[in-house]
This record gives structure tokens, C-alpha cells and sequence, in this order.
């Protein structure tokens, strides 16, 4: 029975490391086998890790991983820890008879959310990348306030770890991994409406609907801080059968998903980075056509996945937390 999950898409795993008390931590999305993988970012202020591996003119052709960290630049070490993880593993592709897995990465920001980030010389995140490696499984995993969603936060309530899933009328499966950190809001004004509403499936998060009207009120930004700093990063996957160039091009409609689910989206402090992979275990019968749907079906499960991110999140264990849409809206 699929799970309205990443890993709905056969061959993926994904683990989590979290810690509470910093605030912060990684998720890890393993491949078996590899994956053909792109990226589109479309925020600005991005951090990245060996995302230009994924250019169409590059010569890699498939990743073993993808990483998703909080801690800013300081997160990008997770991404060490992850490589090491799979290399301890006997995972990686040979270069020169060495064994090295790819496993790009993007960061947000969460370093403001009242975690304790006073953590000596070198920061805890390739610890923590590794542990998110080692705990990767298939099947379920949790969402809300876990991984790189631990820390995260928007304008109006706290972000989370979301996923969400589909089949397209082609057969192929889609699905949405995402850490929601965002300069904007998932909510119509203060909510309990979720911008992503439209495309919601059986009360995933919440069942409210949209407002009778959007007044001006409602349609105002909602903008987090005075100097708002924070990004939110994912992936969208497939079992199709793509080129890297078509992945790009997946990667590049799923960004209309977080646009439909956050307001604003992809501003000049957000880092806006979304992965696509494929594991190329159905092939396209027609290739525009098909990938078109795939393209489809990427916007709609990262929209729910957003939202279910939000949904499921809980507060941070620390004083002045930003507030969860359950702790505001649950009882409802």
C-alpha cells in the first residue's frame, strides 16, 4: 500500500539525525543503485554542496545520495558524513579504481530558532549527517520537527519535514521530500488555511479548505524577521526512466509546487533548492507528453508535501519557540 511517502518510489531510503537541543539537524535520502539526478535553484541565497556535479554538461551521470541539512554553511559538512556512511557501506561509483559516493546537499538556515548553536570548534552536522545515513530505511519515516526540518521555521508558524506521493495517469510514480524554512508563510494570512488546500488528499493536513474570500488582509506578505534568512530545500523523485536533462526540467516545475504553498516564495534571502532524481525503473513511452505529467504530478506533491511538513511539526523543546500549527490550530 503506498504511503503517501518518498519512499513510495522503490529503491529510495531515507534516515534522519535530530537534535533537539541544538535545533537542527539532516536528513539523508539514499538510492539503491544510483540515481539520474538534477537540480533547480531558485532562491536567493542558496547553499549547496557538489550541485554542480548535477549541470546537464557535467560528466556524472548518477548519484548514490542526496542531503538535506539545517546549520547554514556550518550543515554542509553533513554531507561528509554521509559519504562516509556509504563508503563504509561499500556504496559508491569508482574513479580511478577509488571508491567515492556522490552525495550532493543543500542547507537551510535555522540558526536563529533558539537551539543552543554554541558547539566548540567544528560543528556537530558530519556527525550528524552520518548518523542520518546509518538510520536510512525503506517504509515509513517520520515527519514535522525531525531531520533537516527539526529547526525550521516560516513566517507565521513552525516549518517541519513533509512528504507527500502520487501516480501519474501514465503509471509512473512521483513523490516529494521537503524541508520547509521559508522566508514567507504556508498559511492564507494567519491561517488555519493552507495556501496548498486545493490540491489536498484526504484531510492530509487538516481539511480546512481556503477562506469564504481573500480579503487584502489575507493576501498581505507575511515575511519572517526584520532580516529574514531561510530556504526551503527538497526533492522530488521518480521511477521513470529520465536524462538529466528532463530531470532538470522535473526539478524546475516542482518549484511551482513551493510557490503554490508559500507566500511569498523564492525571495532574495530565501536559498529555494529543489533536487530531482529518477531511478529509471519505468521507462516514457512518450517522452513530452509523459514527462509533462511527471511535471504535473511534482507541483501538486510538493505543494502537499509542504503542508504536511507544517502540519506534523511541533515546537522546539526551548523558550520563546515559535508556536506549531498544531499548538494554534489543532484543537480545532
Amino acid at each position: 500500500m503506498p504511503l503517501n511517502l518518498l519512499t513510495d518510489i522503490p529503491g529510495l531510503r531515507v534516515g534522519h539525525a535530530t537534535d533537539l537541543a541544538l535545533g537542527s539537524g539532516v536528513t539523508a535520502v539514499l538510492f539503491e543503485g544510483g540515481a539520474v539526478a538534477a537540480v533547480s535553484i531558485q532562491g536567493g541565497a542558496p547553499g549547496t554542496r557538489d550541485t554542480a556535479l548535477l549541470d546537464g554538461d557535467a560528466t556524472l551521470e548518477r548519484v548514490d545520495a542526496i542531503v538535506l541539512s539545517g546549520g547554514s554553511t556550518f550543515g554542509l559538512d553533513a554531507g561528509g558524513g554521509v559519504q562516509a556512511a556509504l563508503r563504509e557501506a561499500g556504496i559508491g561509483q569508482r574513479f580511478a579504481g577509488i571508491r567515492i559516493p556522490l552525495a550532493p546537499q543543500a542547507i537551510l538556515f535555522d540558526l536563529l530558532n533558539g537551539g543552543d548553536k554554541e558547539w566548540g570548534r567544528f560543528p556537530p552536522y558530519r556527525e550528524l549527517g552520518h548518523r542520518a545515513a546509518l538510520a536510512a530505511a525503506p517504509g515509513a519515516f517520520a515527519l514535522g520537527s525531525v531531520g533537516a526540518g527539526t529547526g525550521a521555521t516560516t513566517a507565521t508558524v513552525k516549518g517541519g519535514l513533509g512528504s507527500a506521493s502520487a501516480v501519474t495517469a501514465a503509471g509512473h510514480t512521483v513523490a516529494a521530500l521537503v524541508a520547509v524554512n521559508a522566508v514567507g508563510s504556508p498559511l492564507v494570512g494567519e491561517g488555519p488555511w493552507f495556501w496548498a488546500a486545493p490540491y489536498e488528499r484526504e484531510g492530509e493536513f487538516g481539511g480546512r479548505g481556503l477562506p469564504a474570500a481573500f480579503t487584502p488582509d489575507l493576501l498581505r506578505p507575511r515575511l519572517k524577521g526584520v532580516d529574514p534568512t531561510a530556504t526551503t530545500i527538497g526533492l522530488v523523485a521518480t521511477d521513470a526512466t529520465l536524462t538529466k536533462a528532463q530531470a532538470k526540467r522535473l526539478a524546475v516545475m516542482a518549484h511551482d509546487g513551493l510557490a503554490r504553498a508559500v507566500l511569498p516564495a523564492h525571495a532574495p534571502n530565501d536559498g529555494d533548492t529543489i533536487f530531482a532524481a529518477a531511478t529509471g525503473k519505468v521507462p516514457l513511452r512518450d517522452p513530452v507528453a509523459e514527462l509533462t505529467l511527471l511535471g504535473h504530478a511534482a507541483t501538486l506533491v510538493m505543494a502537499r508535501a509542504i503542508a504536511r511538513g507544517v502540519f506534523h511539526a511541533e515546537a522546539l523543546p526551548v523558550p520563546g519557540a515559535q508556536p506549531c500549527w498544531q499548538d494554534r490550530f489543532g484543537a480545532g
